[in-house]
């Protein structure tokens, strides 16, 4: 079997808003094969820039067009291909855009090589843990408590284990957080998970330590990216000094990033984002690693369906996954991107048994929003 043509589709609300909220556009990477088989997956990165490493020409041996190295490959040889695609775009894949564009093509060769074999991707990555996965709600925090207590009693109808509020304008103003915090804990009640997600949006350690004692009061879960994630000494003396989990991950880029991080002691829930750090070929040697450290893995997900079939595929093979992100943003991306999207009953996600990812492209959707 050989690569005969990849491709990069964007797709983009008519309106897009400057808030955190990746769910607005996207990039659907498509790698089809000789035999007919194809593979697909959706980066959460720029869109724009992800597409142009696909396509860009070649200019020197160390900065290729990814969409040329893998002409005529072996889709089935997904380290191979990893350490090529590496190698020859080395002076712009190292981190960055870059980086999620190999991902998103390690996504869609793992999508190819479950379709070839006729199994699922959670099969090749070694057999499943688990085949349903209790799932959190994960959405952005809003401005007042009035809507906070909406959000809450919208969402937790559906039995989620917890709710994650982040973004927003978290970090800027300590007292109207903990307000915020409060409100969430009140409409939750105590029984259900709590998390927040500052965004990276603490500049000051001590108003970082206060917060967290503060919001430790509130019962909650964890603390999400505290700071910018090029500090882990930070990470390190916060998750120290407070009782709270502290997690990140979802900015990491390759193995190196992750091992730092679980060396110096700087989170307790590690989150890779599988179009973020490498793909699954990546994925998976995070999740070895993060075992020998004893740090369970939560993955980042926060984008439409398709990003979440490959996210479900490698939850089901973590031996110690203890929740689904599941993105509550209501976007048409973000609903509508793939034909059946993924559901939740009674808090739980099935994992799909289909070959490769088990889902397709809604191409309805793909051609009303795509990007010419």
């Amino acid at each position: 079997m050989k690569i005969t043509d990849v491709q990069a589709y964007i797709v983009r609300q008519p309106e897009v808003s400057l808030i955190g909220d990746g769910t607005q556009d996207s990039v659907i990477i498509r790698i089809d094969t000789d035999e007919g088989i194809y593979g697909l997956a959706e980066v959460d990165s720029a869109p724009y820039l992800v597409k142009h490493a696909i396509d860009m020409p070649d200019s020197h041996s160390a900065q290729r067009g990814m969409r040329n190295i893998l002409l005529g490959m072996d889709p089935l040889a997904t380290q191979v291909i990893w350490d090529k695609l590496y190698a020859c775009a080395y002076y712009y894949a190292r981190g960055g855009a870059g980086m999620h564009a190999i991902s998103g093509i390690d996504m869609a060769l793992w999508d190819i090589k479950g379709k070839a074999l006729g199994v699922p991707v959670y099969q090749l990555l070694g057999g499943a843990y688990q085949r349903r996965i209790p799932a959190y709600i994960s959405i952005l925090m809003p401005a007042s408590e009035e809507e906070v207590k909406r959000l809450v009693d919208h969402h937790m109808t559906k039995g989620y284990s917890g709710i994650k509020f982040g973004w927003g304008n978290l970090g800027d103003d300590m007292n109207h957080d903990l307000r915020l915090v409060h409100a969430a804990r009140k409409a939750l009640g105590p029984d259900k998970l709590l998390m927040i997600d500052i965004a990276m949006n603490w500049r000051e350690y001590k108003v970082a330590l206060d917060a967290c004692h503060a919001y430790a009061q509130e019962g909650v879960y964890w603390v999400e990216e505290p700071f910018r994630v090029e500090q882990p000494e930070l990470f390190a003396d916060l998750r120290k000094a407070t009782s709270l989990n502290i997690t990140a991950g979802e900015e990491l880029s390759a193995l190196g990033e992750f091992e730092t991080y679980l060396q110096k002691g700087c989170v307790d829930i590690l989150q890779p984002d599988l179009s973020r750090c490498g793909g699954l070929t990546i994925g998976k040697k995070v999740a070895d690693l993060a075992q020998r450290f004893q740090v369970p893995v939560i993955p980042h997900n926060f984008k439409s369906g398709l990003l979440m079939s490959a996210t479900l595929q490698y939850i089901a093979n973590l031996p110690n996954a203890k929740y689904l992100e599941y993105c509550g943003q209501e976007t048409v991306l973000s609903r509508s991107l793939i034909t059946q999207p993924v559901t939740v009953s009674d808090g739980y996600v099935t994992i799909p048994d289909a070959p490769g990812f088990g889902v397709e492209l809604n191409m309805e959707t793909v051609n009303q929003y795509r990007v010419r």
